[in-house]
Order: structure tokens, then C-alpha cells, then sequence
């Protein structure tokens, strides 16, 4: 009865058969003679040749040395997918997380979280159930930042969009034969020196500079860009005022 029990389980453990095809056994064949094939691929094709010719799963892994564990994945890989299953891996590792990506634009530009004045990875994370680098990588993906804080102020005057658009189209269409200077102004500026004059590098010797300095008052910079030929005019004045005359 014993012996009967142990027949029959074997029996039961009996893998399931390859059948090849004169193309595809050539084919493995050679893969497996190919000296430019990997050795996993190489290792692969010998599992299914040998599976053909109607040895089983601990027979095979005796012979080339591996686990019959092994050896019964790539047969099953074989009958499922080909000479495709035995090419490459399957994916390792959990599955990518799914982001509804619309979501995470809207919360982040719309919406701000509880007691707190903009979102971070966690608390976007906590909300949508996913890692804070995947958020991380979904903000950066849409340039989203929302970290700085930026603030506009708009204009009083009645023709701020006639004037806005005039000087735009200076830089969009400049007219011809003409000088483009887009000017600005830098007021307040510090004129500082240092207490005692720096010594430049040399043979043995580093530079020096003083860590404290003195201070000279300030000056007003005034700068004008020639959009024409990128060229810049600069001049320092004492005061904002207009020239006279």
C-alpha cells in the first residue's frame, strides 16, 4: 500500500510535456551552441531540449547542475510565452504605483493642506496613498514647486495693458533702423571697499583680503541694454533725481 501511495504520487508530479518543432529544436539548438548567446539564455534552451526528449524536472537538474525548482519555472515559461519567456526576466518587485497625476496637479495648485501654508511630499504622499519620491517625481515632471511663494502686484493705471503691450512689441517686432534700450534702475547701492588694499596671488603666497571694510555711501546705478547688439550702458549718479537741462 505504501509503495502504491508513493507511485501514484509521483504521477502526480509528472511535468508537463514539450513538444518541438524541427524549426524551433534547430533554433534552440543553436542558441544554445552560440558562443554569443549568455550563458542564462544558454542554460535556458538546455532546460527545454532536455524537457523535449521527455526527461523530468529532477532529471534535468541533476544533469546541468541546477535547482529543479529552476528548472520546472523555465519550462513552464516556455509553454506559456515560447522562446520569448525564456529571454528575459519578469519584472522584479512591487508594481509602480498608480498617480492620478490630475489629482496631484489640482491639489497642489489649488488646494493647501490642513494647518500648514503650502504641500510637501508627505502630506501629498499621505493624501494619495503613494511614496513622497513618487510625488517628487510627478511635481518635477510638471514643473510644479510648491515651496516658493511668488506675488504680483497689478498695475493702477488705467493704461497698463496698452503700454505693457507696446513695450512687449518692441522686443517681439523691433522696427527697423531703429535703437531698442530697455533702461532700469538700481537704487541705493553700496559703495564699499575694503579697510587696507588685497594682495593678489604669487609663488608662495596666497591672496589676501581684509574681512572688514568701509563704507563710502551709496550710489545710484542706472543701466540701459541695447537690444539690437546685447551691448550695455552703464553710469553711476549720486542721486536719482532727472538731470537737469
Amino acid at each position: 500500500m505504501l509503495y502504491y501511495d508513493l507511485h501514484w504520487s509521483e504521477q502526480l508530479r509528472v511535468a508537463p510535456a514539450i513538444d518541438l518543432t524541427e524549426e524551433q529544436e534547430r533554433e534552440l539548438t543553436k542558441l544554445a551552441q552560440s558562443k554569443c548567446t549568455s550563458v542564462r539564455l544558454a542554460q535556458r534552451t538546455q532546460i527545454v531540449l532536455l524537457a523535449a526528449q521527455g526527461l523530468q524536472n529532477k532529471e534535468i537538474a541533476q544533469t546541468l547542475g541546477v535547482g529543479r525548482v529552476q528548472v520546472a519555472r523555465w519550462r513552464e515559461r516556455y509553454l506559456e510565452s515560447g522562446l520569448q519567456g525564456i529571454e528575459r526576466d519578469l519584472p522584479r518587485g512591487a508594481p509602480p504605483a498608480k498617480v492620478d497625476v490630475a489629482k496631484l496637479v489640482e491639489l497642489t495648485t489649488q488646494t493647501t493642506p490642513e494647518a500648514a501654508t503650502h504641500w510637501s511630499t508627505r502630506k501629498m504622499a499621505a493624501v494619495l496613498h503613494v511614496s513622497p519620491a513618487t510625488v517628487m517625481r510627478h511635481w518635477q515632471a510638471n514643473g510644479l514647486k510648491p515651496h516658493p511663494v511668488h506675488g504680483f502686484k497689478i498695475s493702477r493705471d488705467p493704461k497698463f495693458v496698452e503700454k505693457l503691450e507696446d513695450i512687449v512689441g518692441l522686443y517681439m517686432s523691433p522696427p527697423g533702423h531703429a535703437l531698442v534700450l530697455c533702461c532700469d534702475e538700481k537704487s541705493q547701492v553700496q559703495a564699499l571697499d575694503r579697510t587696507q588694499p588685497g594682495l593678489p596671488l604669487k609663488k608662495g603666497r596666497a591672496a589676501t583680503m581684509t574681512h572688514d571694510y568701509k563704507r563710502n555711501g551709496t550710489t545710484t546705478l542706472f543701466a540701459a541694454l541695447n537690444v539690437l547688439d546685447g551691448q550695455i550702458i552703464g553710469q553711476c549718479q549720486p542721486r536719482t533725481r532727472t538731470p537737469s537741462g
